[in-house]
């Protein structure tokens, strides 16, 4: 099924790659659960970010996915000060509590950041890396380095 404006459909097609791609970096067949792993952590991240990093990373984002990404933001009190793994990881964990209380954090964490590195330009993942405590940033995969 289309919407008829193309702007709509484009952004629905992008989307659904991105979320099938995740579910392959998941090993899942449930797109719903693959959606709450992108939104959850996309959440985590973004409060983490200062105000115009959120929204420089938002706009390399297909717009479907960056309605999801803003969704519910309160730029107040932004970034988060959480400095420990656990800290992010936790709210990744609250995402799920009802639907899956025994989820991986870590490993949806890892997956969601191992798609944005494929999609988002490297110097904007690069600026993101950067803003974030080492024990964070070490869930991220190491950008590739070209000689």
């Amino acid at each position: 099924m289309t919407t008829g404006l193309d702007v709509f459909d484009t952004t629905v097609q992008k989307s659904n790659r991105w979320l099938l791609e995740l579910m392959s970096e998941l090993d899942t067949q449930d797109k719903h659960y693959a959606y709450l792993a992108l939104r959850a952590t996309l959440h985590a991240l973004r409060d983490r970010l200062t105000v115009e990093e959120a929204s420089q990373l938002s706009a390399q984002l297909p717009m479907l996915i960056r309605g999801l990404y803003y969704d519910a933001y309160d730029p107040s009190g932004k970034p988060l000060r959480e400095r420990h793994k656990e800290d992010f990881l936790r709210r990744i964990d609250d995402a799920f509590y009802r639907s899956d209380p025994g989820v991986n954090s870590e490993e949806i964490a890892q997956a969601v950041f191992r798609l944005l590195s494929r999609r988002i330009s490297e110097g904007e993942i690069e600026d993101v890396r950067m803003m974030m405590p080492k024990e964070i940033r070490d869930l991220w995969p190491e950008p590739s380095r070209t000689g």
